[in-house]
């Protein structure tokens, strides 16, 4: 697939302090990309990076297939919802936006209503935004990010502090700007299980450092029920899973084999690796949670408070 976004050893270093340390990214153009990270792990600052709002330390961002001098040519080409709208509390959404539109040289009649009708905020009529709910601002944030019609939409922690209504309202909005407008979003996050509602890839940062970048059917894989085999030399146990049909397993680690596939065929399959005198020190059918997934990805309670 295309890329839309690629970064190479991006860095970004405050004194000693490197807050976003070697990251390479991919995102797909026409993907909806969900940036997962604990609060501080650098995603805010990495986005930053992305949309020019603050120069790496180190390494290169190629955005549309621009590098270096190119990309203060390509950014009006990004909408960004960074830190929060910043919103007139004394206006209108309508006014609000006609701001945005005269800073940005757009004159076309009907225009801001349709911003407004995408983000759902047709009818709000001349209600200050002052008197909004944050999922109302939330979304207001994203039809000023919308001016200017960019290609690539970048959201930093949008559905935080939202409750479920505001949650749901966020999620309907970048859905239908992915699915009809085709537009490549890259939404960062603490809550993995909010965005694999609507992600198609995903990208793991802790401490500054990418862990992992995965696609949703990967994600689904991983944390999806599973034979659980644990013995001291998992590649023992491969020939005897090969012999018996199994294709979809995966030796985890240096104790660990996870089984995808027949798992009503579980008792069989230990009888199996009983008769060939390999020794099981642990064997179940199990699944992991989301956020068990991630938790446990990113350090489990050894780095819980750290975020």
């Amino acid at each position: 697939m295309e890329k839309l976004l690629q970064t190479y050893g991006l860095t970004k270093q405050f004194g000693k302090h490197k807050a976003v340390n070697h990251v390479d990214i991919h995102v797909n153009r026409g993907s909806i990309y969900g940036f997962i990270g604990r609060n501080g792990a650098g995603k805010t600052t990495f986005l930053r990076m992305v949309c020019g709002l603050a120069s790496p330390t180190e390494g290169e961002i190629e955005l549309f297939g621009c590098r270096g001098k190119q990309l203060q040519e390509i950014h009006s080409r990004i909408g960004c919802l960074i830190e929060g709208p910043g919103l007139y509390g004394n206006m209108t959404a309508e006014e609000n936006l006609k701001i945005k539109c005269k800073f940005c040289g757009i004159k076309k009649p009907g225009y801001i209503n349709e911003l407004l009708e995408i983000v759902g905020l047709a009818d709000v009529g001349r209600k200050k935004t002052k008197r909004f709910s944050l999922g109302m601002r939330q979304r207001l944030g994203i039809a000023m990010a919308l001016v200017g019609e960019p290609d690539f939409l970048v959201l930093d922690e949008p559905i935080n502090g939202l409750d479920p209504q505001g949650i749901a309202e966020v999620r309907d909005t970048i859905l239908r700007l992915n699915h009809e407008r085709n537009m490549t979003i890259m939404i960062s996050s603490h809550i993995l299980e909010e965005l694999s509602k609507i992600a198609t890839d995903y990208g793991i940062i802790h401490q500054g450092c990418l862990l992992q970048e995965l696609t949703r059917e990967e994600l689904m894989e991983r944390c999806s029920e599973r034979i659980e085999i644990c013995l001291d030399h998992p590649k023992e146990a491969c020939p005897v899973l090969d012999r018996m049909g199994f294709t979809n397993y995966r030796v985890v680690d240096s104790e660990h084999i996870q089984v995808y596939e027949r798992l009503e065929e579980s008792g069989k399959l230990n009888m199996e690796l009983a008769k060939a005198g390999i020794l099981i020190k642990g064997f179940s059918v199990t699944s992991e949670e989301l956020e068990s997934y991630f938790f446990n990805l990113t350090g489990g309670a050894s780095h819980a408070e750290r975020g």
